[in-house]
């Protein structure tokens, strides 16, 4: 067979433009992390930086991270003292107790509407995506609004006067968490065969031995995957806390944001840094078990 002049030209200009666009690809995908990983980037270097300021590099060090575990030291009494710690100890204890009660209902809410029919079953699988789907300060704000409410109605009644804190932002996270708890686990649950449940029924087992022995062990890998994730998303939540939050219960993202207001310091870049460090920590191992368990 003959190629034509035109034919040819036409293989040439169609190679041209596949090998332009494979080449544009790359392009957009490197700006595309480089737009987002960048800042993180200029963050973590600028965490070493010996300048207070942050615009002058002065040289490396470690002592804005000597400061941070030393809360007695000179270098940090200005800055960040003890009241870091006070702010961290608050956010791992949000953190700690918003997760256990979350994972506990997530993966409850998944086991019914994954074995269950029951009226209002659709309803509540669509109102299970709202707390992902709609901005966060909408969901601070309507928290916000639902604990006045209920406070006054309390003092109201019983004259007892109950004043935001820890507490509510627990109550806060464990709305938010929830969801993602539940859809991880019930991702878990829709894979799993029936017919293991079935063949547990049929050899004598009731519905809790059923529950822990055979559902539970097969679906913890998911369970661990969640509750990591909303472990992650409590400890940097920010919005969500800010209008749950009362006097006495600062969180580290809100501790930082107070020092924000006063001038970004190295003290501040590391602080951040450790919080990037504790959430990859978090999040990788989630990841590797989500992705070994849908395998």
């Amino acid at each position: 067979m003959t190629i034509s002049a035109s034919d040819n030209a036409s293989i040439k200009f169609d190679t041209l433009v596949r090998s332009l666009g494979r080449k544009w690809l790359v392009v957009h995908a490197a700006l595309s992390f480089a737009f987002i990983y960048l800042p993180i980037l200029i963050l973590v270097i600028y965490s070493f930086n010996a300048s207070r300021f942050n615009a002058v590099w002065r040289g490396f060090t470690f002592d804005w991270y000597r400061g941070l575990l030393q809360v007695d030291s000179q270098l940090t009494a200005n800055v960040t003292d003890a009241r870091i710690w006070d702010a961290l100890q608050n956010s791992l204890l949000v953190a700690v107790i918003s997760t256990l009660l979350a994972t506990i209902f997530g993966t409850a809410i998944a086991l019914a509407l994954e074995r269950f029919r029951f009226p209002g079953r659709v309803l509540i699988d669509t109102l299970l995506f709202l707390p992902i789907v709609i901005p966060e300060i909408t969901m601070g704000i309507s928290l916000l609004v639902f604990f006045s409410l209920v406070f006054r109605l309390i003092e109201n009644i019983t004259g007892i006067r109950i004043t935001f804190g820890l507490p509510t932002i627990i109550i806060g996270h464990v709305a938010f968490n929830i969801s993602f708890v539940a859809i991880t686990v019930r991702a878990r649950l829709a894979e799993l065969d029936p017919a293991l449940e079935e063949a547990a029924l049929d050899l004598g087992a009731n519905e809790w031995k059923t529950l822990s022995k055979v559902i539970l062990p097969l679906i913890a890998p998911a369970i661990f995957s969640g509750a990591l994730l909303a472990f992650t998303l409590s400890l940097d939540d920010f919005v969500v806390t800010f209008f749950t939050a009362g006097v006495g219960a600062t969180t580290l993202p809100l501790f930082v944001y107070g020092m924000i207001k006063f001038s970004v310091t190295p003290a501040i870049n590391a602080i951040s840094t450790l919080m990037l460090l504790a959430s990859l920590l978090l999040v990788i191992p989630a990841l590797m078990v989500g992705t070994k368990d849908l395998r």
